[in-house]
């Protein structure tokens, strides 16, 4: 399924122009049917952090689990919450403060060493959210990290053969848009055992609008 820029560019622009003039800047969602995929193999679950070319409207909420010199780093990266060891166990058997945690923040990035106790606290609210903590080494550049999971999606597949993911919004120029969806679409073709030619049928949807189907 071959989709140049002018093909994505003007199914952008009529998703934007029937979105319903709402007063708000919706996102904008790219939505894939998959074909030819045996979901009960492991080909049919797909889960994966994918980089943006261009932050969207909201940048990602960032939470960084570390100790010492990358936790002082992460705070003056400003981070959006540093958890350090006693605060992590601090919330062990606490669900709703561990679930508050889960539904505020979007990615989760963790010292490596401290991964097993992660795991054992969070993982029970991360895993079902597919927010699992991603594992950095204590010397890791916090800086450059928090910049690219600002900008990340996560692409997933679960039980239906169909993958939905925000792009951008409204707001974000064509160009920029079209970026994005560059971005997913590389990242499944190198995924889908076929690439793209398990791709049945491509839209594009405000949140509030109708799906604007793709033509190739």
């Amino acid at each position: 399924m071959p989709l140049d820029k002018k093909t994505i560019v003007d199914a952008v622009k009529q998703a934007k122009a029937q979105s319903g003039g709402k007063k708000f800047n919706q996102t904008i969602d790219l939505i894939l049917n998959i074909k030819e995929v045996d979901m009960k193999a492991p080909e049919g679950k797909i889960q994966a952090v994918v980089e943006l070319p261009h932050a969207t409207v909201k940048p990602n909420k960032v939470l960084v689990v570390a100790s010492g010199e990358l936790a002082m780093k992460a705070r003056q990266s400003d981070a959006d919450k540093v958890i350090e060891r006693g605060d992590l166990e601090a919330l062990a058997g606490k669900k709703k403060e561990l679930r508050k945690l889960a539904n505020e923040y979007d990615v989760f990035i963790s010292e490596a060493p401290m991964m097993a106790m992660v795991g054992k606290t969070l993982g029970p609210v991360l895993g079902p959210r597919g927010k699992m903590p991603i594992p950095v080494p204590p010397n890791a550049d916090i800086v450059e990290l928090l910049k690219k999971h600002r900008k990340t999606v996560v692409v997933r597949m679960r039980t239906q053969p169909i993958i939905q993911v925000s792009v951008g919004s409204e707001a974000m120029s064509e160009d920029d848009l079209f970026d994005n969806v560059q971005a997913v679409l590389r990242f499944l073709e190198g995924k889908l055992k076929r690439g793209l030619k398990n791709v049945k049928n491509v839209y594009i949807k405000t949140s509030m609008g109708l799906p604007v189907k793709i033509k190739p």
